[in-house]
């Protein structure tokens, strides 16, 4: 008889909060729950540090939450430039002359900022470890562990390389996991709204030319623009109906030619000066994603970031909805962990707010998504930016994190 192979490892342990997926949303929220005082362990299937796709962007509330958090001086001193201008240029006949405009100090930030991922990313999820959090990478959850009466109470995970089974336990698990959340589904989240996804938004990055600021270009059902972030380079990148990158998407090894193809025809003069540098990488971007907000939470888990709420990348407004949010959910959390009779009160509330939060962002974004006309679509621009920068003052206006969450 053969002998009988070893049942792997089981390895158990018990937490406060899981979260899974350690990037801006889910490392951000470990962050402030650890320096809360709780027992957080903090999961990424990735080996960390690593890049993923993203719009950059962190307009003022993101800056905010950044300075708020201690975290501005080290964004900055990895080498992520400080953006104190922005540019505005309608191409095609009829278009106004080009705008440029500085960047006031407004809610105690004079900049904006569009470092790169997988610098942005680690210096959170170092904050989290920091603070206290334990940090798993390699590391796929594959299942909830779920009580009699249906409540979340843990995951099961395996890690990357090895035979162990994982089975964690913990009061609340919250999905970080991103726009295509493993999490969300695993604990069947309910979709409360759902549009026409997103057109396409390519991008790569660009060297050799003296890049001074966030630009935006606007053509004729496009959107193409410049966010200056590490090593002298800019993500430079474009958005139009999926029909109209086709010529790029189908273009396979010569995709970064097309692009810049469609850069020149989109946007002349922007075309112009990416061709007179160097484009460093190979095109990335997203295409058709999803327009929808879920179920914020349950009993006994929630959901932060794009895990909980998606929108088309137009408004380059995904990561300071991380930051709003994770703090939003931090406290929430923070007040059911320390009195369990305040579970559903506390997380009510944070479904709420994210709720509120959105709405206005959502709105200008779906309408943005559709390329109105030119100059709907730049009376769109103006309306975001004013809801920006309320959001901004409002997050400004918060209480000290570390006050919040230790009265909660």
């Amino acid at each position: 008889m053969l002998p009988t192979a070893a049942a792997p490892a089981v390895v158990r342990s018990d937490h406060d909060v899981i979260v899974v997926g350690s990037r801006a949303a889910g490392a951000a929220t470990a962050m402030l729950l650890a320096r809360a005082g709780h027992d957080v362990l903090l999961l990424d299937r990735a080996q960390l540090p690593s890049d993923t796709t993203s719009t950059h962007s962190l307009v003022r509330g993101g800056v905010v939450q950044l300075s708020r958090w201690g975290l501005l001086g080290d964004v900055l001193d990895s080498g992520a430039p400080p953006v104190r201008s922005v540019l505005f240029q309608q191409h095609g006949e009829g278009a106004d002359a080009p705008l440029r405009l500085p960047v006031k100090d407004k809610a105690g930030v004079d900049m904006m900022l569009a470092p790169r991922r997988y610098v942005l990313d680690a210096i959170l999820a170092d904050a989290a470890v920091r603070a206290g959090a334990t940090l798993m990478t390699g590391t796929t959850v594959t299942d909830v562990v779920r009580r009699a009466d249906g409540r979340v109470a843990g995951v099961l995970a395996h890690e990357a390389g090895t035979a162990r089974r994982l089975e964690l336990t913990a009061r609340l698990v919250i999905g970080a996991d991103g726009v295509r959340s493993r999490t969300a589904d695993l604990v069947r989240a309910h979709v409360l709204e759902s549009y026409a996804p997103s057109g396409t938004c390519l991008y790569t990055y660009v060297g050799g030319v003296p890049w001074d600021g966030f630009e935006f270009h606007l053509g004729h059902q496009a959107f193409a623009g410049v966010f200056p972030t590490h090593h002298g380079e800019a993500a430079v990148w474009l958005i139009r109906p999926t029909s109209q990158l086709a010529p790029v998407l189908t273009a396979g090894a010569d995709r970064s030619e097309a692009l810049l193809a469609a850069l020149q025809e989109c946007a002349p003069d922007l075309g112009e000066r990416v061709r007179a540098g160097q484009v460093t990488a190979p095109v990335r971007g997203s295409v058709a994603l999803p327009n929808h907000v879920r179920q914020a939470t349950g009993p006994g888990w929630a959901l932060v970031g794009d895990a909980g709420y998606h929108r088309d990348p137009i408004s380059g407004h995904g990561l300071t909805d991380a930051f709003r949010d994770a703090e939003l959910l931090a406290e929430a959390a923070d007040r059911m962990l320390r009195d369990p009779a305040d579970e559903a009160v506390a997380m009510t509330a944070y479904g709420q707010q994210r709720n509120d939060a959105i709405r206005d962002t959502f709105r200008i974004t779906r309408e943005l998504a559709e390329f109105p006309h030119p100059r709907r679509f730049a009376e769109l621009q103006r309306d975001l930016s004013k809801a920006l920068d309320v959001e901004a003052r409002q997050l400004a206006a918060r209480p000290d994190p570390a006050v919040a969450l230790s009265v909660c």
